[in-house]
């Protein structure tokens, strides 16, 4: 079955229907909507299906022109979208803000890069011929997105799937399905009928998905994105998942202690360390007490609370499952011999589902809570005797999505991209940073395919097919 642990306070409801309700007011219901059967996701793949065929033979540049109007409605309700995203995900509204303003620069970026060359000539073997190398849309596209970047993520798969000349049909997480009827809205102002929809669900919704679809884009837990990988194998789909991160930060002698030590404590506990790029494990070279000391003060500055509010860095975790599993692995982290160095409690910012943003040492590398994905505003401590240790405890995952390295020696600065098993390394930078003009993506077990973003996003959402036009007989 397709789902993950964040979603699992929305599988026990009824199977037919979705709610979303606010992580920081359990009581405000965002959203009802019925879940879509597997003969619902079925008809919406068949007109996507019919649809494509007009879409992909418009000229790209009436294409990139559609998605510029839909980036411009979506900055001219910019606030409306941003209000949403504080309510039904509990982000934080100066991150909400920011996300909205991400998705209408990645909508204006994948308008433009409808324009690119669609493929390349090369020489003949009979020196007479036109021989090609065309890109061409894969056809209908399946798109499976989480709810912590419930306007991001999927904007940035379904803009360059429409720029190439796809269909689309979204199926966002069953704890953010307000933010995707948003977005659905305003593309379907835009866009012909079937070019786009939204079907909502759990698992089954999902499997019916990828079961049926021409490509696969997945963003999610490991467990999950592996099942989505499978399926597609077995349907002999290409698939694309990106599958989180257990996401180290390394802290040399020479760095600047307390500019590293702010960087770090927002990377950790931003959101509630609800990225998939959170600092997860802090490997500090050197004098670890007066970095711990340092760290504690500036995790301690952050504000949280009511993520309503400006300034407030730290709100909600997505559900009550989401904060039981943080909770418990605090608990279960200091029977193994953790010590909690600052915060450690259940929270009490209001009804919602707060957890005091915590970090621990004591624990060796090889322990559960430095080997596995958490997804709330926890992190730990870790001794280092040298930069080559620091780097294979950064490296000592199954993940590999990214590492940040705080340091002033330059030289040292770029060698170790090539010695860290990760998709992004970024220097005297937080783990959290994406550019959305740069490919995203992970190794190992946090990511699958080719990469997302950026020029990258062609290499997915389109196909390859060589064309020979020899002059006639």
């Amino acid at each position: 079955m397709i789902h993950d642990v964040a979603t699992e306070a929305a599988t026990m409801q009824r199977e037919d229907e979705v709610v979303s309700t606010s992580p920081q007011r359990p009581d405000d219901v965002v959203l009802r909507v019925d879940a879509a059967s597997p003969q619902q996701v079925g008809r919406a793949v068949d007109a996507a299906r019919v649809a494509q065929r007009e879409w992909a033979s418009l000229p790209a540049a009436q294409r990139g022109a559609v998605l510029q109007r839909v980036a411009l409605a979506l900055a001219a309700q910019s606030e409306t979208a941003a209000v949403l995203v504080v309510r039904e995900v509990g982000k934080p509204i100066d991150e909400a803000r920011a996300e909205v303003a991400r998705a209408v620069a990645i909508l204006d970026y994948f308008a433009q890069q409808a324009l690119d060359p669609d493929g390349e000539t090369l020489p003949s073997s009979d020196g007479r011929s036109l021989l090609m190398a065309r890109r061409l849309p894969r056809g209908v596209v399946g798109l499976i997105a989480p709810w912590n970047f419930p306007l991001a993520i999927p904007t940035w798969k379904l803009a360059p799937a429409l720029a190439f000349g796809n269909a689309v049909v979204l199926k966002p997480s069953p704890l953010s399905p307000a933010c995707a009827e948003f977005l659905g809205g305003l593309l379907a102002a835009h866009l012909p009928h079937g070019v786009f929809s939204v079907v909502h669900g759990g698992a089954t919704a999902g499997e019916a998905l990828v079961g049926s679809v021409d490509a696969v884009s997945f963003t999610g837990s490991g467990a999950t994105g592996r099942r989505v990988a499978a399926l597609g194998f077995e349907a002999g789909i290409p698939v694309q998942a990106e599958m989180g991160g257990q996401n180290a930060a390394i802290v040399l002698p020479d760095a600047g202690v307390e500019a590293a030590a702010r960087s770090i404590a927002g990377a950790a506990m931003g959101y509630a360390g609800q990225k998939c790029t959170a600092t997860s494990r802090v490997v500090v070279v050197g004098d670890v007490a007066g970095f711990t000391d340092a760290l504690c003060a500036a995790v301690e500055a952050l504000r949280v609370g009511d993520p309503a509010e400006p300034g407030v860095a730290v709100g909600p975790v997505i559900s009550g499952a989401a904060h039981e599993a943080v909770v418990s692995a605090v608990s279960a982290a200091r029977g193994r011999g953790g010590r909690v160095v600052c915060g450690g409690a259940a929270g009490d910012d209001g009804p919602g589902h707060f957890v005091a943003p915590t970090l621990l040492d004591g624990l060796p590398a090889s322990d559960d809570l430095n080997q596995r994905e958490v997804f709330g505003p926890l992190a730990t401590l870790l001794p280092a005797s040298t930069i080559d240790a620091a780097v294979e405890i950064a490296n000592g995952v199954a993940q590999g999505l990214v590492t940040s390295v705080y340091t002033a020696d330059l030289a040292l600065a770029l060698s170790l991209p090539a010695r860290l098993h990760c998709g992004l390394v970024r220097i005297n930078a937080p783990s959290t940073g994406v550019d959305l003009h740069a490919p995203f993506g992970g190794e190992r077990g946090s990511g699958i395919g080719p990469r997302e973003q950026g020029k990258a996003a062609r290499d997915f959402y389109t196909t390859l097919r060589t064309v020979t036009v020899a002059p006639p007989l």
